[in-house]
């Protein structure tokens, strides 16, 4: 498995976190932000990147790891490809923002 999908909530937060780091960080920050974000999205799809299950108190099925000040949430979609769900900062509410972005 090697391919991911980038599903709506993850780009909907992807494309805040691109504007926020752009507005106090520039535009060459806020690409090398989201550069290493989807280098990393690669590396879980790879497998080259440890997978650990979500806790159960969040009431969803799936896997995170953190990426600087994010924490990215994906799954394994029914053709084997990887779904990122979403990527949060780490001061969010993790549990309702992921339920939300899994709507």
């Amino acid at each position: 498995m090697s391919e991911y999908l980038v599903q709506r909530g993850a780009g909907d937060r992807l494309d805040e976190i691109y504007h926020y780091t752009r507005d106090h960080w520039g535009e060459a920050q806020a690409e090398r932000y989201i550069t290493g974000l989807f280098a990393r999205f690669a590396a879980i799809a790879a497998r080259e990147f440890p997978w650990r299950a979500i806790p159960a108190g969040f009431g969803v099925r799936g896997f995170f790891c953190r990426y600087e000040q994010h924490v990215i949430y994906w799954k394994v979609l029914a053709d084997d490809k990887v779904g990122i769900v979403t990527v949060l900062h780490e001061r969010m509410h993790q549990i309702e923002r992921l339920k939300d972005d899994l709507r």
